[in-house]
């Protein structure tokens, strides 16, 4: 069975996608789900799903190994981010080689880096008259959004689109295709 470990900053709604495409399956399975906010809905939706679910803080993440010991402890065959905003260390990155991946709601390498996340990048989108945007799945670097990509798939925008159905078109893909390519890292 392939471990995977989420590590999400925000709601959570890619935790859960990714949590109910494994369920039941023979192959895959999510065994924890970490967050870097007390505050995260990605907590609640893992305490209704039965998700072993666990918070840490800054000094924990930053700390000289700590973070990594307790990553080993997991023994993830993937590290998936999913909405997590934390710059990922290089010595988590060393002790993982190309077993950390990250989603970036932009076609790569528009759109990336430093400050690039959210709402930020769809209204970004938006203010450029772009015709097509989509999503990114690529492994992680010690530089934001500049790892190698492992996938990436479009869509079109319209003219009268807003910055949030823009985001909703892009959600879509990741709902759709985030998982599919998980499993397909791991088979």
């Amino acid at each position: 069975m392939k471990r995977v470990v989420i590590l999400a900053s925000g709601s959570g709604s890619n935790a859960e996608n990714i949590f109910s495409y494994f369920k039941g399956s023979d192959t895959v399975e999510v065994v924890a789900v970490l967050t870097n906010k007390k505050t995260a809905k990605v907590l609640d939706r893992c305490e209704k799903l039965g998700i072993p679910a666990y918070f840490f803080n800054r000094e924990a993440f930053s700390g000289p190994s700590g973070f990594v010991e307790i990553m080993k402890s997991f023994r993830p065959d993937l590290i998936v981010l999913a909405g997590f905003l934390w710059k990922i260390s290089s010595s988590l990155i060393n002790a993982f080689p190309n077993k950390i991946i990250n989603i970036h709601p932009a076609l790569l390498p528009k759109y990336g880096g430093k400050g690039m996340y959210g709402s930020k990048v769809h209204e970004a989108v938006k203010e450029n008259s772009e015709a097509e945007t989509g999503i990114t799945i690529h492994y992680v670097n010690e530089n934001y959004d500049e790892g190698a990509i492992i996938f990436q798939a479009k869509t079109a925008i319209n003219t009268s689109d807003t910055a949030d159905d823009i985001a909703q078109k892009v959600h879509q893909l990741e709902y759709e295709h985030f998982p599919k390519v998980i499993e397909k890292l791991l088979t």
